[in-house]
């Protein structure tokens, strides 16, 4: 559940996690996230600047990394809260002009999970063409999920970034070698001024964003989609 408030004797509204996509919130909103920390995550992609107060319910089954507040603090944080973390996204641009943004990575595919065969550009190499289960590209605050699976999978020596850093990490899962694909290419960071491009070489790719596949866009052959630090943050209230 998220609430908007706004003004100094707060007008609600409230809209659950289903409902987000179709949601819209105004500038001037104080976003009240009530639920798991995944809730935050998916609430922030709908988001232009409007800070976000995470609230915990269950403090005993909820880690509490973005809902950090209990109940009883709404009151006081609305009224006074002026410590925000700014957390970079991870935007994934399509050619078409399609934008989709995430808070801890954004996964691109195929849409079945077979083989993904594609053309990967990465900053200062040469592209390669890849077949593999996928390409994840992720957040400092993603750094604590699936992409650090990835990374620990392979005892990657790089350095994952942290939450506020303005830079992203970008894991290939399983790349496969054949005379036609490689596998040179397959970690690295992006500093906020650099891209990676993805161009499909087969059909019915996917692209979403924490893990919400229903909300995901689709790439046809030769569609490119290039991904980088969004101009958007996460501005979460801390106190």
């Amino acid at each position: 559940m998220a609430e908007r408030v706004t003004g100094v004797e707060p007008r609600r509204g409230h809209v659950d996690r289903d409902d987000l996509p179709r949601f819209l919130f105004g500038p001037e909103d104080v976003v009240v996230a009530v639920g798991p920390d995944g809730l935050v995550a998916n609430v922030a992609k709908y988001l232009e600047n409007q800070p976000v107060i995470g609230i915990n319910p269950e403090p005993g089954r909820n880690p509490g990394v973005l809902v950090r507040h209990g109940p009883g603090a709404v009151r006081d944080l609305l009224r006074s809260s002026t410590a925000v973390e700014e957390r970079t996204m991870v935007s994934a641009r399509l050619d078409d002009g399609q934008e989709l943004l995430g808070l801890n990575e954004v996964y691109i595919g195929h849409h079945s999970h077979q083989s993904a065969r594609y053309r990967l550009h990465s900053p200062d190499e040469l592209p390669e063409r890849q077949s593999s289960s996928g390409v994840l590209v992720g957040t400092g605050t993603g750094s604590t999920g699936w992409c650090r699976s990835a990374w620990q999978e392979r005892r990657s020596p790089l350095a994952l970034p942290t939450p506020t850093d303005p830079v992203l990490c970008w894991f290939v899962r399983e790349a496969w070698p054949s005379p036609v694909t490689g596998t040179a290419l397959t970690e690295g960071r992006l500093a906020r001024d650099q891209e990676l491009v993805i161009v499909a070489e087969s059909d019915r790719l996917v692209c979403f964003g924490d893990g919400i596949e229903h909300d995901a866009v689709g790439l046809t052959f030769g569609q490119r989609v290039t991904l980088r630090c969004s101009r958007r943050s996460l501005r979460l209230v801390t106190a």
